[in-house]
């Protein structure tokens, strides 16, 4: 999927790696439950990020290298520009994450699996060290992500593999050394905007994090990047990139607005008394309903613009499940940054003390000043 269309960063890995790496420092590397993973999974993550960061080369090195492709060179240039903004105008850490660069020779910098049940849309969980419970595995190789999607496929479940241009050690790994995150060629040719948007948002992930809240961190990090590129394009840019971006906003929140609409007229029908068979049937007349909407979007609105074609072809509950997992709370964050005075230091400050909170005090926090059912309305800027 382009970054035009669906943004296939759809869940962060909140890297498992950076656990385990963090953990063989300290001298331990455990499961925290009997049911939680396997060793050898932690053993792939570790394997899989060290093996991308010992390809990554300081941007200065690419630059000076006269072998370096000439776009390349400006696409690194335009990256640090970008990386820069985000200390001086947003605040994020100022460390040697993204002043790295490094081509995997592969489409993805990791495969993420999910999987949800025939009939729910609610998605299962895997627990690790330190980042806690997400509803997703990430495999740095795509036969180990498949191997996983048919495994879990014999349990009944319906899966989805996706690929994942980038994902963020959250500052857990000593960020002024070799370990911090680097650029990548699976994300580096992306349009302005879109690579300003994944740069902002992987940062946010090392300004505030809550073990185990998906929903939170990747609302949290979605807002500060909307904010940010927002405040890019007006500062930095052309009117030809600022309306590419509009454009590509408007499909988005189409899509959004489509899929999360039948997520909720399926998430009734699962939650209703009917039988089994009746809920099969009722499954599968929403999805080809969502499906002919699309392709009246695409023939319509959209002018034949092709870019969400995969997802509604493979579309399922998994695909589905994902996409609420990260965008809900994003209007609570809009709120919270506007009484903050948008005034970022105070923003994060905030957002940190919310993260010592219990999670459903986290969730009343940012749903306070909403208006009349905003929390079950889903209106997220991006995703």
């Amino acid at each position: 999927m382009t970054r035009g269309g669906l943004r296939t960063r759809a869940i962060v890995v909140m890297s498992v790696a950076s656990s385990v790496i963090a953990l063989l420092i300290a001298g331990s590397a455990v499961c925290l439950t009997s049911g939680c993973t396997t060793l050898g999974y932690y053993a792939q993550s570790a394997r899989g990020h060290l093996a991308l960061l010992s390809d990554a080369k300081p941007v200065s090195v690419w630059l000076a290298d006269p072998a370096t492709p000439e776009a390349l060179k400006q696409r690194l240039a335009l990256a640090q520009q970008m990386r820069d903004f985000a200390v001086a105008e947003l605040y994020e850490p100022d460390n040697a994450s993204y002043r790295r660069y490094a081509d995997l020779h592969r489409n993805a910098a990791v495969w993420n699996v999910v999987a949800a049940p025939e009939l729910g849309l609610t998605l299962k969980t895997w627990c690790f060290a330190v980042v806690g419970c997400v509803a997703y595995r990430g495999y740095y190789a795509e036969a180990d992500a498949a191997h996983e999607a048919a495994a879990l496929r014999t349990e009944g479940l319906e899966v989805s593999v996706y690929p994942v241009p980038a994902y963020s050690t959250l500052g857990r790994l000593p960020e002024s050394s070799w370990l911090a995150d680097p650029l990548l060629n699976t994300f580096i040719g992306y349009g302005e905007a879109d690579l300003a948007s994944l740069i902002f948002h992987e940062l946010a992930h090392q300004v505030a994090f809550a073990p185990g809240d998906t929903l939170f961190n990747e609302s949290f990090a979605t807002s500060v990047e909307k904010i940010g590129t927002v405040r890019w394009l007006k500062e930095r840019s052309t009117d030809a990139v600022r309306s590419e971006y509009e454009r590509n906003e408007t499909r988005r929140q189409d899509f959004r607005e489509l899929t999360l609409r039948y997520r909720g007229r399926l998430s009734a029908l699962y939650a209703s008394p009917i039988d089994d068979a009746a809920k099969r049937a009722g499954k599968a007349a929403l999805f080809a309903e969502m499906r002919a909407e699309h392709a009246a979007l695409k023939a319509g609105r959209w002018n034949g613009y092709a870019g969400y074609d995969g997802w509604f072809a493979r579309a399922s509950n998994a695909s589905l499940g994902v996409l609420a997992a990260y965008n809900q709370l994003v209007p609570g964050f809009e709120r919270l940054y506007e009484r903050e005075g948008r005034d970022f230091p105070r923003f994060y400050a905030e957002v940190r003390r919310l993260v010592a909170l219990p999670a459903t005090d986290r969730r009343a926090a940012l749903d306070a000043g909403a208006p009349p059912d905003a929390s079950s309305t889903v209106t997220p800027p991006r995703n």
